[in-house]
C-alpha cells in the first residue's frame, strides 16, 4: 500500500497566548506536536503571515504552517505557501477542530465542504477542495451550545485530557498516512475512539 506524499502540514487556529489552549486551536496543537516529535522549530515568516517548520518524517520532508492571519483569513496564507514551494491542493494536509465529533476523536479523508467551519471556508477558497482534512473533535456542550463562545472557550479537565489524547493519536496516525497509506492511517485513529464518548458518525 502507497502512502500519501504530503508536502504542507497546515494547522488552523488563532495566534496570541489568550488562544493557546482553546478549542479552536486545536490544529495549532497538533503541529506543535509534530515539531516536538520531528525535530521542528517554527520561525515567522512575514512575507506568508504564518509561522513555519521544516521536519523529516521517514524519507518524507514537510513543512508545518501555523497561519497568523486569525482563523477566519487561513486560506492566504496556506495559498502562500503552496504557490511559492508549488505544493499542490493534494498534496497539503488541514487539521482543525470539529464540533460534529465528540472530544476524544479525530477523523482524517480528502475532499468535501467547509461545513460551516470559517478556517476551512477560507482556505477552500484560496486552495480548493482536494485537500486533505484532519478533523480533531471538540464536541458541543450539551448538544446544542456552539459558536464563537465555546470554540474560543477552554474545555473542562475531563474533556482537555480527550482532545489531547486525540492529538497525540492524530500526530501517531500521520506517518501510518505518509508511509501506508490514507486508509491504514484512518483505521488506526479508528482504533483509538473506544475512550470517547459516542457522538454523530463521520
Amino acid at each position: 500500500m502507497s502512502g500519501v506524499a504530503l508536502k504542507l502540514i497546515v494547522g488552523l487556529g488563532n495566534p496570541g497566548e489568550e488562544y493557546a489552549r482553546t478549542r479552536h486551536n486545536a490544529g495549532f496543537r497538533l503541529l506543535d506536536e509534530l515539531a516536538r516529535r520531528h525535530g521542528g522549530s517554527f520561525r515567522l515568516e512575514a512575507r506568508h503571515q504564518g509561522e513555519l517548520a521544516r521536519i523529516r518524517i521517514g524519507a518524507l520532508e514537510l513543512w508545518l504552517l501555523k497561519p497568523q492571519s486569525f482563523m477566519n483569513n487561513s486560506g492566504a496564507p496556506t495559498a502562500s505557501v503552496a504557490g511559492f514551494y508549488r505544493i499542490s491542493p493534494e498534496e497539503i494536509l488541514v487539521a482543525y477542530d470539529e464540533l460534529d465529533f465528540p472530544p476524544g476523536v479525530a477523523r482524517l479523508k480528502q475532499g468535501g465542504g467547509h461545513a460551516g467551519h470559517n478556517g476551512m471556508r477560507s482556505i477552500l477558497a484560496h486552495v480548493g477542495e482536494a485537500v486533505w482534512r484532519l478533523r480533531i473533535g471538540v464536541g458541543r456542550a450539551d448538544g446544542r451550545r456552539e459558536g464563537v463562545n465555546y470554540v474560543l472557550g477552554r474545555a473542562p479537565a475531563a474533556e482537555e485530557q480527550l482532545i489531547h489524547d486525540s492529538i497525540a493519536a492524530a500526530a501517531d496516525a500521520i506517518p501510518v498516512m505518509l508511509e501506508q497509506g490514507a486508509q491504514k492511517a484512518m483505521h488506526q485513529l479508528h482504533a483509538c475512539d473506544a475512550a470517547a464518548p459516542s457522538g454523530p458518525a463521520p
